[in-house]
């Protein structure tokens, strides 16, 4: 069985990379989500246009859990910080995830009141059904692979 959660964590190109390095994720594809323009470029998100870089995550959850894939999210992002992950700042930058299937709701909101527990701030991150998903543009798709240089403010 294969289900698709999409998660916003900052700049696409590392947490794309960080997801697929997960065993039970079958593919990850970047993109921009929930904003309220149809199929945006990636310079029109960098002018605020609001929507969110995020990552469509397939997996199996027989292999990789809702709630491990939620842990794994957790631990590379900042979630009290609004709308900015490391050196990248802008509503796009934001942190959410974006469900598909109400039936991930439970888990979803279990998961982020044990987070909660962990911060003095309240969490950051937008629970919220998908209201729309546009691929980025080709030069985006797993671009740390091919420019394994690039910034990124995860640590690998």
């Amino acid at each position: 069985m294969q289900k698709t959660l999409y998660l916003a964590g900052g700049c696409f190109w590392g947490c794309q990379k960080y997801f697929d390095l997960l065993n039970g994720v079958l593919e990850t594809e970047v993109g921009y989500a929930n904003g309220p323009t149809p199929d945006p470029s990636y310079e029109a998100v960098c002018r605020d246009s609001g929507h969110a870089e995020t990552v469509r995550v397939a997996y199996d959850p027989d292999v990789l859990p809702l709630r491990a894939l939620l842990d794994a999210y957790f631990k590379i992002i900042d979630p009290v910080s609004v709308n900015r992950q490391g050196h990248d700042e802008g509503i796009q930058y934001r942190t959410g995830i974006y469900t598909t299937d109400d039936a991930d709701l439970p888990a979803i909101r279990a998961a982020l009141a044990d987070l909660a527990k962990n911060y003095d701030q309240p969490l950051a991150i937008e629970l919220k059904p998908l209201e729309n998903f546009y691929p980025a543009e080709e030069y985006h798709q797993k671009y740390l692979e091919k420019n394994p240089g690039g910034y990124c403010h995860i640590k690998f």
